[in-house]
């Protein structure tokens, strides 16, 4: 008679069939608590890949602090140059050519703008950086023509 009950469905045997049911749909089913769960994950795997690179890498902090300073360095200069040569032009007797002066050293300074990014993203977002870097990339492919 056991036999039976099991082939035929007892109690047990129904119980069982059902949680095999809702096990294969729940596979099936993405909830939006499993997609928050996993994209918790994929967030704390990135900030710790981030903070095991920042880790392993102490011994350059000197030589990437000295290139931040450097290039934001010729960034804020080409600012200012740019700035200063454009207030110059204001009172100049030939103030095409220094505006145009202004023009090309402004637009290095904008060509550089995409280091900048990545510096100030490194120093202050680091969380973040996998967002700024596609930015900043792009910006270092485009270039301009600065013989207008």
């Amino acid at each position: 008679m056991g036999i039976l009950a099991k082939i035929f469905g007892s109690s047990d045997v129904v119980k069982e069939g059902i949680s095999m049911i809702r096990d294969a749909g729940d596979a099936l089913v993405y909830t939006d608590e499993e997609k928050a769960g996993d994209r918790q994950a994929a967030k704390m795997a990135e900030i710790n890949a981030i903070i095991q690179w920042m880790d392993t890498t102490k011994g350059q902090n000197l030589a990437r602090r000295l290139l931040a300073v450097m290039i934001t360095g010729v960034w804020l200069a080409m600012y200012a140059v740019s700035m200063i040569v454009n207030v110059i032009a204001i009172w100049a007797t030939n103030p095409e050519q220094w505006r145009l002066t202004a023009t090309v050293i402004g637009g290095f300074a904008n060509q550089m703008n995409g280091a900048m990014m990545l510096i100030l993203a490194f120093y202050f977002a680091a969380p973040h950086m996998s967002k700024i870097v596609d930015g900043a990339l792009s910006k270092f492919g485009k270039t301009q023509d600065l013989s207008k």
